[in-house]
């Protein structure tokens, strides 16, 4: 059948005809969960024209940048770290005066994007841009330890309009280059590294596997962040990591001191990790703006996030515990919910909620996530039901500070867990929203499934809340220690609490030192203690200075924003004053460096070329409504106005950007066929909220047989028949998914053993005769 159809070409013209960045070559050193990078930018000006080169780009929320230079010819100028006013009048007034200047600054809305300008840069002259940070690695819900290299940055939505410019062109028009690589280093074997990209074989360098190096494998296409999780064997040991001060610092200064960090994993009793509490109010919070309507894995044929997302709602509201309250909030640049306040979790709620849930599309516009979050607060806790929020967002705001701010300000009143969905998620806004609201965050990103990360998440929701927290320290006579870290709020089994603390004073006793946290759990009493070595490391520089001093650094901003308007500026004068002394970048600093030995002065105006960046969700999006409308004019066969559809579309998204050219043609297509629905989601979707089966024709039909071949099976007078066929169905067929059903099944089981049935044995034996599985009674945690 002939259709009358579009067919979309890539003559796009979205970079200017030079751009002076070449390259970009990163090294990564990790030494257990601490990871330094360097990343050299090779500029190279082929215009006859002098060039000013900006780049907005983004690292990660929580990195330490501690370093930053520029060589040119063979002169090395290493930038200083200043106010951030004054910096830049430094580098103007250079550029006025012909002379060579570079400017490194942090984005004031949000701490993951950077701003970099090499000014000056003459005709024909090359230069390399070195710039070096260190940061914490995260843990994952499998103890893996993430590392993610930022490589595309989404322009951020702001309400009130955009403050921090991003050039953005699809992946595969970025026009330079990128190499990566690393070294591991572990005081554990290191037992395979996964990521999203394409490596080289992971190649060890002693036999006893605790060092080894990677490589991003050639022709990287920029369309996804450089992620690494990195597992080692017997992973999460607690330790602590003595580091001597800089000698050239004055005592008794955050430099000058040696200062420790400890990292603490604390383990539960197997009693208390095997219950599930039965209440709590859990506030589900969704992003509907226009960009989750993008893929998950940057390819045309997989799921959208919205859609991804809807399917994670499913599987969360069926494992949720009877008895509990819950409610389901959607924004964009507006925000609706489903319930007018939370409500009591039944069959009723449960299928009302669901309903709401499959009409949500990606259509409530920007990304205006403040207002829904303060009507949350707004709502009055109910009475023994701890509020647990879930926010899930492609992270693509401006406002990541004010949005930071509110839940920190509420954090006594709720846990919140965050999930950051597809490639450029802000991790300022994800690991913030966790880390300020005493939960846990997570990343789903390339070929990732939402919903076994999500169901962790709830996992934890639904473990006791560990209460009274308390830190004391263990010291020899004449030592003291000052504590840099915010207070803990909130521990998991099995993820990692970090202590940065300043080492004052002189001993001559005990080389030994210790730390004890404190705390109950489930109304028990508990503690982890762990003894440490007072002397310095001999191999980490000033690293845990430099990330102790990000630490610090970053609870004085957020304390500075608290008091705006109230203090007379003395949070920021620490700010600054502790920025310039680490050399670790703030808010409030940036690094300045300007080449004052050029005896040439550069001649004439300078040319700004902005550096683009990879955003491939936005170019994406609209080959997607590209795809929808051509799909529309074969279904209805007829033509469609391309050229003026792509016009309007494209300024709106880009900002003349870029400009991408529809041509129309003729071509045989096929009607497209709806995806089946994947045979586990279901299933699932026809658990009732007590956690039972009913036998219908749908049941059999998830099942894979026929409602005769059901019935036929089935014992006599057994009402508890369908329930048990779903678990077995569960255990027998979808292990590989099992952390995903795991709570609905344990919630389905508790259900049976209520019903007190006679004949569970001889239904088991039914079922896996119908089913050809063989399961006993036990494994299906009956």
């Amino acid at each position: 059948m002939r259709h009358l159809c579009c067919f979309y070409s890539s003559t796009v013209k979205c970079v200017p005809p030079s751009v002076p960045l070449q390259s970009i070559e990163v090294e990564l050193e990790v030494r257990d969960h601490v990871a330094t990078v360097v990343s050299t930018l090779k500029y190279q000006n082929k215009e006859d024209k002098p060039v000013e080169a900006v780049f907005v780009f983004p690292l990660p929320g929580d990195a330490a940048v501690c370093h930053f230079s520029a060589v040119i010819g063979q002169k090395e100028i290493v930038a200083e770290v200043k106010e951030k006013q004054e910096a830049r009048e430094e580098y103007d007034d250079a550029l006025s005066s012909g002379q060579q200047a570079f400017l490194l600054e942090e984005s004031e809305q949000s701490p993951d994007i950077f701003s970099m300008k090499v000014g000056g840069l003459a005709p024909g002259e090359s230069a390399s841009i070195r710039l070096e940070y260190v940061t914490e690695l995260a843990v994952q819900a499998d103890d893996g330890l993430r590392f993610c290299l930022p490589a595309v940055l989404n322009p951020r939505y702001q309400p009130q309009g955009a403050s921090v410019q991003v050039f953005s062109v699809p992946a595969s028009l970025v026009p330079y280059t990128l190499c990566f690589c690393g070294r591991l280093f572990s005081p554990r074997p290191i037992c395979k590294v996964e990521s999203s990209c394409s490596l080289e074989p992971l190649q060890y360098l002693n036999t006893d596997q605790t060092q080894a190096t990677v490589k991003l494998a050639a022709g990287h296409k920029f369309d996804r962040d450089v992620e690494l999780v990195i597992y080692y064997k017997d992973a999460h040991q607690p330790t602590a990591v003595v580091e001597a001060g800089q000698t050239s610092a004055e005592t008794g200064t955050l430099m000058g001191d040696p200062v420790v960090m400890v990292s603490l994993y604390p383990e539960f009793p197997q009693s208390v990790m095997s219950s599930v509490a039965s209440c709590g109010e859990f506030v589900f919070l969704l992003d509907r703006s226009g960009s989750m309507d993008c893929s998950t894995s940057n390819s045309r044929e997989q799921e959208t996030r919205i859609s991804s997302a809807r399917d994670t709602l499913l599987l969360l509201l069926k494992s949720l515990p009877m008895g509990c309250y819950f409610n389901i909030y959607s924004f964009g640049s507006s925000y609706e919910h489903i319930f007018p306040q939370s409500v009591e979790y039944s069959e009723k709620s449960m299928e009302e909620a669901l309903k709401k849930v499959k009409g949500m599309e990606a259509d409530l516009g920007g990304t205006e996530i403040l207002e829904p979050l303060k009507h949350i607060y707004s709502q009055r806790c109910i009475p023994s039901q701890p509020r647990q929020l879930f926010v899930f967002t492609d992270g693509e705001v401006g406002n990541t500070k004010e949005v930071l701010d509110v839940v920190k300000k509420n954090s006594g009143s709720h846990r919140c867990f965050s999930f950051g969905i597809g490639e450029g998620a802000s991790s300022a806004l994800i690991n913030g929203l966790a880390k300020e609201g005493g939960g846990h965050a997570q990343f789903i990103t390339g070929t990732d499934r939402m919903q076994p990360k999500v169901i962790q998440s709830l996992r934890f929701a639904l473990q006791p809340a560990v209460e009274d927290i308390s830190v004391t320290w263990g010291l020899p006579k004449g030592l003291s220690v000052t504590v840099l870290s915010p207070p803990i709020t909130s521990i998991f089994q099995g993820q990692r609490s970090l202590i940065y603390g300043q080492l004052t004073g002189q001993s001559s006793e005990a080389t030994e030192g210790s730390v004890t946290v404190k705390y109950s759990l489930a109304g028990r009493p508990s503690q982890n203690q762990l003894h440490f070595s007072l002397k310095p490391a001999e191999d980490t520089g000033l690293t845990v200075h430099r990330l102790a001093a990000r630490t610090l650094i970053r609870s004085l901003e957020m304390e500075d924003r608290d008091e705006m308007g109230e203090t007379d500026g003395g949070i920021k004068e620490k700010v600054v004053q502790l920025s310039v002394q680490s050399g670790v970048s703030s808010s409030f600093t940036a690094f300045i460096a300007v080449n004052k030995d050029n005896n040439e002065t550069i001649q004439g105006p300078l040319v700004r070329r902005d550096i683009p960046v990879a955003s491939e969700c936005h170019f994406s999006k609209f080959l997607l409504k590209i795809r929808k409308a051509r799909c529309g004019c074969c279904m209805y066969n007829h033509r469609f106005d391309f050229d003026k559809f792509s016009v309007s579309h494209m300024d709106a998204l880009h900002q003349d950007h870029a400009k991408i050219f529809v041509e129309l043609c003729v071509e045989e297509v096929e009607t497209p066929q709806q995806t089946p629905r994947d045979p586990l989601l279901q299933l699932v979707s026809l658990q009732k909220a007590s956690g039972c089966w009913i036998l219908d024709p749908d049941l059999a039909a998830a099942l894979g047989k026929t409602s005769e071949e059901v019935e036929k099976s089935k014992p006599a007078m057994v009402g508890v028949w369908a329930t048990i066929l779903a678990l077995i169905w569960l255990h027998g067929f979808k292990m590989d998914a099992k952390e995903e059903w795991e709570l609905l099944a344990m919630k389905a089981a508790s259900w049976l053993c209520a019903q007190n049935a006679p004949c569970v044995p001889e239904s088991v034996d039914a079922g896996n005769a119908l089913l050809g599985c063989s399961l006993q009674k036990d494994a299906l945690m009956l």
